[in-house]
C-alpha cells in the first residue's frame, strides 16, 4: 500500500497544477524531499503527509489510498421455521448463538422438547409463554428466563398477540452471565 503513495502524490499534485517548488512553499517541506516522496525514494510519514494533505485540501486517506470503510450494518437473513421468524445476530458457527425472534399471534398446544444446551430468553415486546417442566409462565416485555435445555421446554405466543424476544443459546451448555450493579443498601429508617 505504501509503494503506491509516491505515484498518488505526484498525480494529485499535477491534477491541481502545482509545482514541487509551490508545494514546498505551502508545506515547508524541501523540494528534494517532495521529489523523493513522489519517486518512492523516501518513505512517507505522517509528519510529511499531513502538511501535503492540508496543502492539497484532500483527506489523508486519499493520499495513502486507504480502502473505503465498509458498511457496518449487519444484514442477517431471517430464518422462518414453523411460522416463527428468527434473525441471527451472531455470524460465526458453533458456540453461543444469539437470535431476535418474532413469534406471530397464534394458539399452539405446547409440545415440550429436550436437547443439549442452555438457553436465555429476553422479551422485547408482547407476551411469551414458557413451559418448563411443570412450570407454565408468561413473560412480559423486559422479563428474562434462563434454563438448561435438557429440561423439557417449549415457548411461543400466548395467542393474545405477537411477541418479539432475544434468544441466546449455548449448544454445549454455556451459561449466560448478566453483570449488574449491586442494589444500593437501604437505610433501615426509610
Amino acid at each position: 500500500m505504501l509503494t503506491a503513495v509516491g505515484p498518488r502524490l505526484r498525480k494529485i499534485r499535477k491534477e491541481r497544477g502545482a509545482t514541487l517548488a509551490g508545494l514546498s512553499a505551502a508545506t515547508g517541506i524541501s523540494v528534494s524531499t517532495l521529489s523523493r516522496l513522489e519517486s518512492g525514494g523516501r518513505k512517507p510519514s505522517l509528519e510529511l503527509l499531513l502538511p501535503i494533505a492540508r496543502a492539497h485540501q484532500v483527506p489523508l486517506d486519499e493520499l495513502v489510498g486507504a480502502p473505503p470503510v465498509g458498511d457496518p450494518r449487519v444484514r442477517a437473513k431471517p430464518i422462518v421455521r414453523y411460522g416463527r421468524t428468527m434473525v441471527p445476530l451472531t455470524r460465526q458457527p458453533g458456540g453461543l448463538q444469539a437470535y431476535k425472534v418474532i413469534e406471530p399471534t397464534r394458539s399452539i398446544e405446547p409440545d415440550p422438547r429436550t436437547h443439549e444446551g442452555y438457553e436465555w430468553l429476553y422479551v422485547l415486546s408482547g407476551r411469551l409463554r414458557l413451559v418448563l417442566a411443570e412450570h407454565d409462565v408468561v413473560l412480559g416485555a423486559g422479563e428474562a428466563a434462563e434454563f438448561d435445555t435438557r429440561v423439557p421446554h417449549w415457548f411461543g405466543s400466548t395467542g393474545e398477540g405477537p411477541v418479539e424476544f432475544l434468544s441466546l443459546f449455548g449448544p454445549q451448555g454455556e451459561r449466560m452471565h448478566v453483570r449488574a450493579r449491586p442494589a444500593a443498601k437501604r437505610d433501615p429508617e426509610d
